[in-house]
């Protein structure tokens, strides 16, 4: 994102921006129009001799040695073979080096990092250990910068590759996938933040050119993290079941019971994976609640008072935890924890906890979904006719898209679902022989509410 507002800062002479350049070598002010003039037009092979001019003479001249460098260099890599490409791979690798050598304040350790690594792993010059003691670095002493969404999956790929290799233990994979998770799950929390402020204006037609902007970027960036998420989830794979956590966390839980952060990841995994029936899952439950009486303690209770069958002492529980979580987000993801559990045994609380996930955070679009999804299981519970009980899809398909809209890293699942239920909702022979288009149809089931049908 940063370097996408850079390109647009720079232009020739004059917008460029030499205002604190330095009285240097007049061809390097020479060339340094020139190359720009070039990349401007994409014409990368006429426009190194004078960037490698200005880059090597006068390297602090100007961001645009590094900005377009970057972009000929890559040309470069691309168009060459052998001998060449090696070297031109070195000469960006260099380049990387020399960003943050010469404009510290326009990018960070972790960037710098990033972009090398992905280079030599693109370019298959690189091992699964380098990668991942490179990335692991990097995430740890520069996580506030480290952003690139190709680079978390990298990072917790390779370690999986390294433990299938068995050179590395499953209890650093499960570590590494919380943190990486956590950060997946608070740069989306900034993007939705955003997006939710810029939807109304969208809605209302006065989003500015700029703001319109931003919300294309906020909106890929965000598509990106859920995609990552689903990779970064389906790479981890069968390590996460029940079989696998509960003897690794009996094998740890006397060592560990102290440390809160192990001690929250653990139930908190086994909760969302279903394997609260399991005694560790209470012995876990207890070591959070002694060390930390906080609102997620509470949905844990809950869980095992619902897996008793004490549904009343379940729900008072659940609301316990709802009213002890001050923070919005925090309150959102609690109550939707809450609403998964009830999927199947009663839809209608379910709806309602996911409701409250979205009060608490309109850009829960898991919620969204969870209620969608709840909506079409309930086809056959609602309407008189096969008409009005098929006509409940086009309310879970509207569900669905607008999960989409306040949360892109769920984009994609949406629009799945969506149109999935649109192909079970009754087709336009229906609505023609049915004479309801343009219509309303109500439902007096669990559902309620009314769905307009489509007219012809």
């Amino acid at each position: 994102m940063k370097k996408k507002l850079y390109i647009t800062a720079i232009t020739v002479m004059g917008v460029i921006g030499l205002g604190h350049a330095q009285a240097q070598n007049p061809e390097c002010m020479t060339n340094l129009s020139i190359y720009t003039e070039h990349v401007k037009v994409k014409n990368y092979d006429a426009a190194y001799t004078p960037w490698k001019m200005v880059y090597e003479n006068c390297p602090t001249l100007n961001w645009a040695n590094i900005l377009y460098g970057e972009r000929i260099l890559k040309d470069k890599v691309a168009k060459s073979t052998g001998a060449a490409k090696t070297a031109s791979i070195n000469e960006l690798l260099e380049l990387y080096d020399n960003r943050i050598k010469y404009f510290a304040s326009k990018t960070s350790p972790a960037e710098t990092v990033i972009d090398k690594v992905l280079l030599k792993y693109d370019e298959k010059m690189t091992t699964n250990e380098e990668v991942y003691s490179e990335l692991d670095k990097a995430f740890k002493d520069d996580n506030t910068h480290y952003k690139n969404p190709k680079a978390l999956y990298l990072y917790f790929s390779s370690l999986v590759d390294l433990h299938n290799e068995g050179k590395r233990e499953v209890e650093e994979v499960f570590e590494r996938y919380d943190a990486i998770t956590e950060k997946i799950e608070a740069e989306n929390d900034m993007l939705t933040g955003a997006i939710a402020k810029l939807l109304p204006k969208e809605d209302a037609g006065t989003l500015s050119k700029k703001e319109a902007s931003q919300l294309r970027s906020y909106n890929s960036y965000s598509e990106s993290y859920g995609k990552i998420a689903e990779s970064i989830d389906s790479k981890l794979g069968a390590l996460a079941n029940c079989e696998n956590l509960i003897p690794l966390y009996n094998k740890s839980f006397e060592e560990k019971k102290g440390d809160i952060t192990w001690v929250k990841r653990a139930v908190g995994r086994m909760y969302s994976k279903e394997c609260t029936e399991d005694p560790l899952f209470k012995k876990l439950f207890e070591a959070q609640l002694a060390m930390e009486p906080s609102a997620s303690a509470y949905m844990y209770g809950g869980a095992l008072k619902n897996n008793a069958g004490d549904t009343k002492g379940a729900i008072a529980d659940f609301n316990k935890a709802l009213e002890l979580e001050t923070d919005s987000k925090k309150k959102s993801n609690i109550a939707y924890r809450i609403a998964t559990s009830y999927r199947r045994s009663s839809k209608s609380t379910a709806r309602s906890y996911a409701q409250k996930a979205i009060d608490a955070n309109p850009a829960n679009g898991k919620a969204y979904l969870l209620i969608a999804s709840l909506y079409a299981s309930s086809a056959n519970e609602c309407g008189n006719t096969p008409f009005e009980k098929r006509a409940v899809y086009w309310k879970a398909a509207e569900m669905a898209r607008q999960a989409g809209r306040v949360d892109p890293a769920v984009s994609g699942s949406a629009a799945q679902a969506a149109k999935s239920y649109d192909a079970k909702a009754p087709s336009k022979t229906d609505i023609f022989n049915s004479g309801m288009a343009g219509k309303t149809v109500n439902f007096s089931c669990w559902v309620g509410g009314s769905v307009k049908v489509p007219s012809l």
